[in-house]
């Protein structure tokens, strides 16, 4: 099974806290309805084609609630599964098993699906050298997972913080003066950090030309058209690297990489990706 993205003490504290959040002072119906000792089976189905993400966190929320629970993982993270195959097995006590279900099915079924489609747009541009970059657009929690998901998909990770890079923005430029004088700071600030050295956001090939010769490390060409795209290839390609991003959809990839950009932020990856449909079927 795929390493957690997250630290053994991040683990036990997210899957207290969506356990919480989900059982509260216990599961009334399985208690009032099932014998304290009975057992059963189940196998979680995929419903639809899939990427699996998560199912690490499915199998530690199923252990926690049932630590003898058998568990047999048959679709690891990153495999791409097809409709109604199996993807777990599980033989442990109902009341707890019961108790897990919904909060192990959201997590694997919001995950997968983020790691689906992902897995599409990296289909759309696999034809060319471009990578496909997630971005910061997660909801608040949820990011190392979120981004576990992307790289599952396929995905090459961006900033995962805001101290992993410097990313000089139109606000940034706007408050300073002049992308000129906003790459000079950073140069003199301790930036050694960065894993994406200095990239500044560019909304036209004007500000592209003034980002090179600053000293840029990399170019964020943001609502760029293709043939804006193309430009800023044929001239600064080899000197920066060079990101495309704002308003990219499945219908647009393809050609956006085409133009020979080295890599495509989209936030949708993230931010609209619907979840994939999972079940647990019983088998007893």
């Amino acid at each position: 099974m795929t390493d957690s993205p997250l630290y053994k003490e991040e683990l036990r504290q997210f899957i207290k806290t969506a356990l919480d959040e989900d059982v509260g002072r216990g599961d009334l119906t399985s208690l009032a309805t099932i014998p304290a000792d009975q057992t059963l089976s189940a196998a979680m189905v995929a419903r639809e084609n899939m990427v699996i993400a998560g199912m690490f966190l499915a199998v530690e929320i199923i252990k926690t609630c049932d630590p003898l629970a058998r568990i047999e993982v048959i679709a690891a993270d990153g495999l791409e599964v097809v409709a109604n195959s199996v993807i777990l097995k599980v033989t442990g006590n109902a009341q707890k098993l019961l108790t897990a279900e919904r909060t192990a099915l959201n997590i694997l079924q919001h995950l997968s699906g983020i790691a689906t489609l992902t897995r599409t747009y990296v289909r759309r541009i696999e034809h060319t050298d471009c990578r496909l970059l997630d971005t910061r657009k997660t909801i608040p929690g949820l990011r190392k997972l979120a981004k576990y998901a992307t790289r599952m998909g396929g995905a090459m990770n961006h900033r995962m913080r805001l101290d992993d890079g410097v990313l000089i923005k139109d606000n940034h430029i706007a408050r300073i003066g002049s992308i000129k004088a906003a790459i000079a700071a950073a140069k003199a600030h301790d930036t050694a950090a960065s894993t994406i050295g200095i990239t500044v956001e560019c909304d036209t090939l004007d500000q592209a030309a003034d980002a090179v010769e600053a000293g840029a490390d990399r170019l964020l060409l943001d609502n760029m058209n293709n043939a804006q795209l193309r430009t800023a290839v044929e001239q600064y390609k080899g000197r920066v690297k060079l990101e495309a991003s704002g308003g990219v959809t499945l219908d647009t990839i393809r050609e956006i990489a085409e133009t020979g950009v080295d890599y495509i932020s989209v936030g949708r990856i993230t931010q609209s990706a619907p979840a994939v449909d999972i079940g647990l079927d019983y088998l007893d």
